[in-house]
């Protein structure tokens, strides 16, 4: 697995939780710790999305 990989599913696994936590206890844990859609946490919701979509690019790899 190479290093982008690794790092693509350490902030798939984040934005997961984030989104259990929203979902269980309607608590935003990236809004918390950097405010609620500051210039860093739209930083941080952007990077999870591409890595959502490098996601999709595990699913086919041999």
């Amino acid at each position: 697995m190479k290093v982008i990989d690794k790092i693509a599913l350490v902030l798939i696994i984040i934005g997961a939780i984030n989104w259990g936590l929203i979902g269980i206890f309607n608590f935003n844990l990236v809004a918390a710790i950097f405010g609620d859609m500051t210039v860093l946490s739209r930083i941080i919701y952007g990077l999870v999305g591409v890595s959502g979509l490098w996601g999709i690019k595990l699913l086919f790899d041999d």
